[in-house]
């Protein structure tokens, strides 16, 4: 369990310095993606503080915590799923720094849920 425990912190981590960089500097962001508009990634950063702290408290339970890693990986295969549908359909009118910036977060988004995933598995194998 410690492996999944330290790769839940590393999310934790990763989704809460995230989270604090769109909050802190969403004007550059904004920048970066085209727009002018700073309340995308504001939001998109107060979710991903929320995300983070669920995710580290998942981290330091001690006991079963089967059905809490699986709503991580849900969370984070909904996270890819969403930013790939993005990615081919390109709704929003943003530049291809914006884009990119999409898909090397969704790329380590699945990166995650794979680990937590396995990891979850080898630990228990019924799930």
């Amino acid at each position: 369990m410690k492996n999944l425990r330290n790769i839940l912190l590393v999310n934790a981590i990763s989704s809460g310095l995230t989270g604090l960089l769109l909050i802190i500097d969403a004007g550059l962001f904004a920048n970066l993606f085209g727009t002018s508009a700073h309340a995308p990634f504001v939001g998109v950063g107060m979710f991903l503080i929320a995300f983070a702290i669920g995710v580290f408290l998942v981290s330091r339970r001690k006991d079963r915590w089967g059905s809490e890693v699986l709503f991580v990986v849900a969370a984070d295969t909904l996270w890819v799923i969403v930013s790939v549908v993005i990615l081919f359909l390109q709704p929003f009118t943003i530049t291809w720094i914006g884009y990119s910036f999409i898909a090397a977060v969704a790329a380590w988004v699945a990166i995650m849920a794979y680990l937590q995933f396995t990891s979850l598995r080898m630990n228990n194998p019924t799930i």
